[in-house]
């Protein structure tokens, strides 16, 4: 694969994947479940997707492939940890690229009410127009990374100034500061809430966009340096951001917009409560820019999202669970074949799923993929001793621990029904597995690395179900049940570890992803890691 984005465009890949058009909403929805306290929910939010962030960070500078997400477990765990991660963030993936045309003609309704039969239903027409957009996102990254890379560096710069622009305009003529201690105080719902926010209320799955720099670590430029800072710059500049969108928030509300308490709020409008607080304050020349700013946000994060997901099908392809066709790149270093799948697949949500229904299962699946980093990070410590880390995690074994702890509490804190889509997705991506091992055979199955898997869906499963965030039953309350899922992640996690692959298995692993005289890598740590074809 060519390795043509620099320092700029890698950066501005991630803040792409963040900043989507949910800036628009995502002040309400922390502010629904939170109150004023929504400001914790972005601290601790922001400093989870940090820590997540820190150890793909330093697998990324000496493990830099494409695809990232799906294909460091393979090398850290096997085959069967990689298509467990690989599968489900390659659905959500898909889902993430439905999501963000769709907000395109939502968006657009007001200019071509004909692209819906009713409200959230699309028309034929609708369909025909939804599927033309997504087959551009398709057609844009088949013209290869440098030219992606410069089309989305173009519309981010809009992503970033029109959020910042519009935060400013209202805390500077609108700002009640009494709105953070009255109407219930500054933590009405209390700790609940908080979480909730980090949670259901958007704060995490804004933040998570993050993840499209390690699928495009295979055609960055010094990957060892440019990965570990863009993941850094990307995560501070959209906190930064959405921490000043949400202090706009809370304190432009007035008495009339309070007066049934922080739940009870409600803005009418395609562009939602920032728009109206901006309309509020007469700042009409801002909302005027909204409409179009929206459609460039959803767009880019749309295009952004179609090229990191042909990298994970390639990835996926790798590891054995998708075609081999899948692998083959084009003379522009791009996987065409793993393009066009992913377009097909993309395409189907739109019309097999409601729109309700592919939003859960897109924050489900994409989810789990992320606690594999604190694990993998800790394993290559032992893989490759002397490989150069030009970013080295600090405390590794501490540091990754907590961040597994926090990846962990993440997916409980979705809730109950997050769980049974995620449950569905695992199951349909386990069956796939299990056909493709009756053509290929079962000897290639890494069963020993994933045995921690099972006892760690099993414990997330059983406590979504006796919590508070919409188990069945309730029976453990909050606190309590964060102190479980520590404790248990702590035994999780060493068990991960030791379960790693043995030296000889993982020396073959890359030996096959790598050229020849990398084969020694983890042994020396001399020069760089070249993939194949990829120089």
């Amino acid at each position: 694969m060519h390795r043509n984005i620099g320092l700029l465009g890698l950066t501005f890949v991630a803040i792409s994947g963040i900043l989507g058009s949910g800036w628009l909403f995502a002040p309400l929805l922390a502010a629904q479940a939170a109150g004023p306290s929504a400001l914790i929910a972005w601290v601790i939010g922001g400093f989870s997707m940090l820590l997540l962030a820190a150890t793909f960070a330093e697998i990324a500078t000496i493990l830099p492939v494409a695809g990232g997400i799906g294909r460091v477990p393979h090398f850290s765990h096997g085959s069967v940890v990689s298509m467990t991660m690989g599968w489900t963030a390659w659905v959500g993936y898909n889902t993430t690229a439905t999501i963000e045309v769709e907000a395109v003609l939502q968006y657009s309704d007001s200019l071509a009410p004909w692209l819906y039969e009713e409200k959230g239903h699309l028309s034929l027409a609708g369909l025909g127009v939804a599927t033309l957009l997504l087959f551009l996102f398709t057609v844009i990254n088949a013209f290869g990374v440098k030219f992606f890379a410069r089309l989305n560096t173009t519309l981010t710069w809009i992503k970033i100034v029109v959020p910042a622009l519009l935060a400013g305009v209202i805390l500077v003529s609108a700002f009640r500061i009494e709105n953070f201690t009255s109407y219930g105080g500054f933590a009405p719902e209390g700790v609940k809430g908080i979480l909730s926010a980090i949670s259901t209320g958007g704060v995490i799955f804004a933040l998570i966009g993050f993840r499209h720099v390690i699928d495009m670590a295979g055609e960055a430029k010094n990957p060892k340096v440019n990965v570990p800072l863009a993941l850094v710059l990307s995560l501070t500049i959209c906190i930064l951001i959405y921490g000043g969108l949400q202090v706009a928030f809370l304190g432009a509300l007035d008495d009339k917009q309070l007066s049934g308490g922080w739940a009870a709020l409600k803005f009418s409008g395609d562009l939602g409560p920032m728009a109206a607080l901006a309309t509020a304050v007469g700042a009409l020349w801002v909302v005027s820019i909204l409409d179009t700013s929206a459609r460039i946000s959803s767009f880019a994060s749309g295009l952004v999202s179609v090229g990191s997901n042909a990298r994970l099908g390639l990835a996926m392809a790798q590891n054995g669970l998708f075609p081999k066709f899948m692998e083959v790149l084009s003379e522009r270093g791009v996987p065409l074949s793993s393009l066009l799948v992913n377009f097909v697949v993309a395409s189907l949500f739109f019309v097999i799923l409601p729109f309700d229904e592919v939003i859960a299962l897109n924050t489900s699946s994409i989810v789990l993929s992320f606690v594999v980093g604190p694990v993998a990070v800790l394993a290559f410590r032992r893989l490759m001793p002397d490989a150069p880390r030009a970013f080295v995690l600090p405390a590794a074994p501490i540091t990754g621990c907590l961040a597994f702890i926090v990846a962990s509490l993440i997916i409980y804190w979705s809730g109950w029904n997050t769980m049974l889509h995620l449950g569905i997705c695992l199951g349909l991506g386990f069956l796939l597995m299990i056909y493709q091992s009756t053509r290929s055979g079962f000897d290639g199955l890494d069963w020993r690395e994933a045995l921690w898997l099972l006892p760690y869906l099993c414990g997330l499963v059983l406590m979504s179900w006796l919590g508070s965030f919409g188990g069945a039953s309730g029976i453990i309350p909050v606190g309590p049940d964060i102190g479980i899922i520590a404790v248990g992640g702590i035994g999780i996690y060493v068990l991960a570890y030791r379960l790693r692959l043995k030296k000889e298995k993982f020396d073959l692993y890359i030996s096959e992803e790598f050229d020849d005289e990398v084969g020694e890598y983890g042994a020396d740590g001399d020069g760089p890691l070249e993939t194949k074809g990829g120089r």
